[in-house]
């Protein structure tokens, strides 16, 4: 009786100090931060995510791809707490989320290039952005009108949820006219992934494609793209981007609801700062002023 007695007096007295706060050693409360969105920047992203969360062992950062669609409406509908796109918003997402109570505020966090690719055994190593747009609008189907062998224009894209997809589409097949109707020829291929057009340009000497620099591979050939026939034709790398002499880059985003506080807010700051040093090892440009 008396060791039951001892024992109940211990646990009240273990609740008890457990309820007053007061217990040595209380682990701190988990900090959590969904992000979501770009296939572009996933890798980054999770990059970014793992060296915070070393920083900071109480935060947990969970990183999803899926596209900058997807990572847009999740924002939207008030499920995530950052976007990440490798475009802008357009003004009817915008509109979207403004009827939704969500002012969507975007953040630069990294800069990049739209590479065109090709089978490293075709000979074409230069490209204008008029013939590439030929090319995807359908108005050109063989090698051979752009200076290659004789063989058809197999097209590669991304899907259209992709951020790229729809840079790609407005800057390059529509020459950045807000007005342009160009549309992607029927023939293109929609590739659900970077990998897949890396695996049907390796296998395949008749296909172009165009990707984010970063996902570029040894087994895929970069084109050198030029504004005009007159050039000068620019191969992608992180010097073209910073001086804008390549004709397809980009910045990357990182979209809020709203101005961010707390977590959020340290976060976005240090992936603008300290966690640059991760960009540049993973194919992209880091932001200028950054210090890497």
């Amino acid at each position: 009786m008396l060791a039951v007695v001892c024992l109940s007096a211990a646990f009240i007295a273990g609740c008890a100090g457990g309820r007053s706060g007061k217990a040595t050693g209380a682990p701190q409360p988990v900090l959590s931060l969904q992000n979501t969105g770009s296939d572009t920047l996933v890798n980054l992203a999770l990059a970014w995510a793992e060296r915070y969360m070393t920083l900071r062992p109480q935060v947990r950062i969970s990183v999803t791809g899926g596209g900058s669609g997807t990572g847009i409406a999740s924002l939207i509908n008030g499920t995530i707490q950052i976007a990440n796109a490798s475009r802008e918003m357009s003004a009817e997402e915008i509109a979207q989320a403004r009827k939704n109570g969500i002012e969507p505020v975007r953040f630069t966090v990294a800069l990049d290039a739209i590479a065109v690719v090709e089978n490293p055994h075709n000979p074409v190593n230069g490209l204008t952005l008029g013939q590439i747009a030929s090319m995807y609008v359908g108005a050109v189907t063989r090698w051979s009108a752009i200076g290659g062998e004789d063989r058809p224009v197999v097209l590669l894209s991304r899907e259209s949820n992709s951020g790229t997809y729809v840079y790609f589409l407005e800057q390059v097949l529509r020459g950045g006219d807000a007005k342009g109707t160009a549309l992607f020829s029927p023939e293109t291929l929609l590739m659900p992934s970077s990998e897949g057009i890396s695996a049907e340009i390796r296998q395949n000497p008749n296909a172009i494609g165009y990707d984010g620099l970063g996902y570029v591979t040894a087994d895929q050939k970069m084109i050198a793209v030029a504004r005009t026939a007159d050039g000068p034709y620019v191969l992608p790398s992180a010097r073209t981007v910073l001086d804008k002499s390549y004709p397809i880059s980009r910045p990357l985003y990182m979209y809020t609801a709203g101005q961010p506080t707390g977590l959020v807010r340290e976060y976005l700051d240090w992936v603008r700062t300290d966690g640059q040093e991760l960009v540049t090892p993973l194919g992209f440009v880091p932001l200028a002023g950054s210090g890497q």
